[in-house]
């Protein structure tokens, strides 16, 4: 996919305005698209650029092409210097075509080819791309790390929970079976108690034997604070 600022630097039979290429392209009756001439620039250019220094700063541009090993632009007219060219005060707000001819005539004056600047802005939108995709990588083998750790840690808390649920059953069932246990003996000493009243009653006015349920006995805790 072209960029939009070839439109700008690029004339429509694929040579730069005004030069004596395009003069001779017409005299061959054999001129190219903009979009072929571009396609061989690009061409030209690695597809994947290599970084061989680490990058410190994802937010500088500037760093992303140094570490993509990325040429001096000729005469150091680079896309992003031809970017600033065109959004000068001086040109700014002029047609296109005019913007596109001032472009060209500076180049020609320093002696730089249109191709060469062209052949930057590939490079430099190659570098961005290729680190686009190294970051997406990066992001990708994280999230693949993060979630298989939070899966691990889901397992371990499912586990656990588990567990502790399995303790609180066995306490529960615990108190159960001791509550059911306790119940039946209160009923076999309430008998044990009638029958020792009843056998009591015979000899005294008052029986002094209890055949009731005994309410609890404090804790020791409390025991000691009312003591």
């Amino acid at each position: 996919m072209t960029k939009k600022w070839y439109n700008y630097i690029v004339s429509i039979d694929g040579t730069p305005a005004g030069s004596s290429d395009a003069a001779n392209a017409s005299k061959a009756g054999s001129p190219k698209s903009a979009s072929q001439s571009v396609a061989e620039i690009a061409a030209s250019v690695a597809a994947e650029p290599k970084f061989t220094n680490p990058i410190a700063d994802p937010t500088s541009f500037e760093e992303i092409y140094r570490a993509a090993e990325i040429p001096a632009a000729p005469q150091g007219y680079s896309i992003l210097k031809v970017a600033q060219m065109l959004e000068s005060e001086h040109i700014r707000n002029l047609p296109s075509d005019v913007k596109k001819s001032s472009i060209l005539l500076a180049l020609d004056a320093a002696a730089v080819n249109i191709k060469d600047v062209i052949q930057d802005a590939v490079q430099r939108d190659r570098a961005l791309d290729g680190y686009e995709r190294v970051q997406q990588r990066a992001l990708n083998e994280l999230e693949a790390t993060k979630t298989k750790e939070n899966n691990q840690i889901q397992a371990d808390i499912d586990k656990y929970v588990t567990e502790q649920r399995a303790r609180m059953q066995a306490n529960s069932d615990a108190i159960s079976r001791e509550k059911e246990r306790f119940t039946g003996w209160r009923l076999k000493k309430q008998q044990e108690e009638k029958k020792i009243a009843d056998t009591v009653g015979y000899f005294v006015t008052e029986n002094p034997i209890t055949t009731g349920e005994q309410s609890a006995a404090p804790t020791s805790s409390k025991a000691s604070q009312k003591s």
